[in-house]
């Protein structure tokens, strides 16, 4: 059963780190699971405040990955529009244009969803600015936590 845990926790580690990049999956979230994995086997124990820290961190930075974006935008002066067309963009750019189409896809959904809404081109293009690097903090943020909870299963695992 040990390795069945462990495995599966190994799984989650590195699906919760592809989810920092990919909108559909819960990076941190996933990456803290594969770390309970690792943490009901016979073979380790985690202390119960590494897990509670840990927890917090994951619940955080998972609020935050939905604050940052907006507060980018916002701060560049985009509208909602803009905070939509940078999701939708990563979305397309993700599937239609990988690897590029995650950074590129933002930035453009972002313009795009701008002009829609009325937006000069000068405008439009300072508010995707924004939303392109509350995205980028965003990611940076989750693979600085998923990284993290790699690092404590690599640890206790050995």
């Amino acid at each position: 059963m040990d390795i069945l845990l462990i495995v599966l926790g190994i799984v989650f580690m590195l699906v919760g780190v592809a989810g920092c990049f990919l909108p559909i999956l819960p990076g941190p979230p996933v990456s803290f699971l594969g770390l309970l994995f690792l943490h009901f086997t016979a073979r380790t124990d985690i202390p119960e405040d590494t897990l509670w820290t840990l927890a917090l961190i994951t619940v955080a930075v998972t609020v935050l990955d939905y604050i940052v974006p907006i507060y980018g935008t916002k701060r560049f002066g985009g509208t909602k529009k803009g905070v939509w067309g940078s999701t939708i963009g990563l979305i397309i750019g993700m599937f239609f244009f990988p690897p590029f189409g995650i950074i590129i896809g933002p930035l453009l959904g972002a313009f795009v969803g701008e002009m829609s809404a009325g937006q000069d081109t000068n405008k439009a293009m300072r508010s995707a600015l924004g939303s392109f690097l509350g995205f980028l903090a965003g990611t940076l943020l989750k693979l600085i936590a998923c990284f993290v909870m790699a690092y404590y299963f690599i640890i206790y695992l050995f």
